[in-house]
């Protein structure tokens, strides 16, 4: 348990500071801007996207063009699950 919440404070941190270096903000769950999302929140959002694969080939459901810019905070491995990079 210790391990867990270990990972997701890390997580938390990392976006928070991503967020804050680019100077940039997030809606939270009523629509308004926020340069402190809680990770829970953007991980229960991230839930609605798939990774489909059909013959080999790789496609992502339900990624909207905002998801697209707000995953742009997170680090290379979870862009590159996403396809984006």
């Amino acid at each position: 348990m210790g391990l867990c919440l270990l990972v997701y404070s890390l997580g938390h941190r990392a976006l928070r500071q991503s967020l804050k270096r680019a100077s940039q903000t997030i809606q939270n769950l009523l629509g308004k801007p926020t340069a402190t999302p809680t990770l829970g929140w953007v991980f229960q959002c991230l839930m609605s996207i798939h990774l489909l694969t059909f013959a080999s080939l790789k496609h992502i459901a339900n990624l909207s063009e905002q998801w697209c810019w707000i995953l742009q905070f997170f680090g290379a491995p979870c862009r590159k699950y996403y396809l984006l990079c």
